[in-house]
């Protein structure tokens, strides 16, 4: 068996063309076009490139998509201001402030900065008032990876109602609101997570299979129930030369681009699984851009709610 492999770059692109007439329309009807102020703290390097694209992809879509940054010293009052700030604009529809914060901005900022974000504006999913309503299944705001994954299933034909689903990773932004989605479309969802005993044994009964723990190559063909779905939600860098080839036979692409490199970004999913799974997103070109597609569907939400066009 080989599996299926799901584009979500595709689907995402697909997505971000839906939206444009959608945005050109509000922009006409309001005198301006949905905005999304990004907060970024600090100069962590993968959280330039996640905003960079988050800008690129805000503007592609028409969407106003703005840079706020304040520096790697900046304390939590700073922070906690511009988030406040943000919240009484008039020109920004939604409010993402770029995980993690820098260490010196102190112990459980992330928190600090969720309860103060706007819940009309929460377009990132975070807030405790978006986790309370995300649970009564009446969200404002679904957050956007796992409302991405729900969509490349459903617009693949993948069945969720009456399946089992496993969710590995218990995280507020991705496997608790991944699960509560799953159980919602009236699948039988298990979550486990570090402490879950046999690991192997429990993802072995899933038909769809959400791996999202950050831990590369984790799941492996023993992971997998033949012909099932294998979501890969994981973005890890390796850069020992052995690992890459124990991940690719000699003369895949991909390890030339780990030799070119010196590195590589991999899943959760080690590649084998392909031999075992139905169907299975890649990484990269998975679950990422779909992120990204659905954050600026929630910016364009959060616009109509603002002008009461919903």
């Amino acid at each position: 068996m080989s599996a299926r492999i799901l584009d979500g770059q595709g689907l995402a692109t697909r997505i971000r063309a839906e939206l444009a007439p959608r945005v050109a329309e509000f922009a006409a009807r309001n005198g301006r076009p949905p905005g999304l102020a990004i907060v970024l703290v600090g100069q962590n390097p993968a959280s330039e490139i996640y905003v960079r694209l988050k800008i690129k992809a805000g503007s592609e879509a028409g969407l106003r998509a703005d840079l706020e940054r304040l520096p790697e010293h900046a304390s939590i009052a700073d922070v906690l201001a511009l988030v406040e700030r943000l919240n009484q604009s008039k020109v920004y529809d939604g409010i993402l402030v770029q995980a993690p914060l820098p260490k010196a901005v102190g112990e459980g900022a992330m928190s600090r900065v969720f309860d103060t974000v706007a819940p009309e504006k929460d377009v990132d999913g975070v807030t405790p008032n978006s986790a309370g309503r995300l649970v009564q299944g009446r969200p404002l705001f679904v957050p956007c990876t796992p409302f991405g994954i729900i969509e490349l299933l459903e617009r693949e034909g993948i069945q969720i109602a009456g399946r089992r689903a496993c969710v590995i990773g218990r995280s507020e932004i991705v496997g608790k609101p991944m699960a509560l989605l799953l159980l919602q479309r009236d699948a039988t969802v298990t979550v486990c997570h570090s402490r879950t005993p046999d690991l192997a044994a429990v993802t072995r009964e899933a038909d769809i299979l959400v791996a999202a723990v950050g831990r590369a190559g984790l799941v492996t063909p023993a992971f997998v129930k033949p012909g099932a779905t294998v979501v890969d939600v994981g973005i890890n860098t390796i850069t020992d030369p052995a690992v890459a080839a124990g991940w690719y036979p000699e003369g895949h692409p991909r390890l030339a681009t780990f030799r070119k490199n010196g590195s590589l970004l991999v899943g959760d999913v080690h590649p084998s699984v392909a031999d075992i799974a139905g169907a299975l997103t890649p990484v990269p070109g998975g679950v990422g851009p779909l992120t990204i597609a659905m954050l600026m569907t929630n910016t364009l939400r959060a616009g109509q709610l603002a002008a009461g066009s919903t």
